[in-house]
């Protein structure tokens, strides 16, 4: 037989299991929240790796493309700089290769085939300059590309080295 005390005990069981259940979906739903908050951080952040690891080889791609470019020089090469753009102009059997970097694009163009195409896009920077050292000249290319986010503290910048022949 059932007294009231076991009644009223058996009720009181009853709620507590009912606190413990709201008070489990409560913490469910906070570790739900983090780590969905946490899982949307990592993506983000790797997309934002993805993306720099992109502009790092298109950089490295063009980079040796010019050193290739001014090793195979057969002529005097000239640079024409303007508030605006910046043309490297390299003479070559037969046709030129310029380089012409405006409005953050670089481009590359033969007069050969009056091809051009842009090499990279998003540069932030850049510069082509001689150095004569001891009789030996040689071109280097700084290049600086504009970073995707806001908060990146390393910029993407990149140096590059080239000896023209002796003409």
């Amino acid at each position: 037989m059932k007294t009231a005390q076991n009644m009223a005990s058996a009720r009181r069981r009853a709620g507590v299991s009912l606190i413990e259940c709201v008070v489990y979906i409560a913490v469910f739903s906070i570790l739900l929240g983090g780590g969905t908050m946490a899982f949307f951080f990592c993506w983000d952040h790797s997309r934002a790796v993805i993306f720099a690891t992109d502009q790092i080889e298109s950089a490295l791609r063009a980079g040796e493309t010019w050193r290739a470019d001014v090793r195979s020089a057969t002529g005097r090469m000239t640079i024409e700089k303007s508030a605006t753009s910046e043309t490297l102009k390299i003479p070559h059997t037969g046709n030129d290769i310029i380089y012409r970097l405006a409005a953050g694009e670089l481009h590359r163009e033969t007069t050969a085939n009056g091809m051009d195409h842009v090499v990279l896009a998003k540069v932030k920077a850049s510069d082509m300059q001689a150095n004569t050292e001891s009789g030996v000249t040689a071109w280097r290319w700084e290049l600086e590309l504009t970073p995707r986010r806001l908060e990146i503290r390393l910029p993407l910048q990149f140096t590059f080295t080239a000896v023209p022949p002796k003409s």
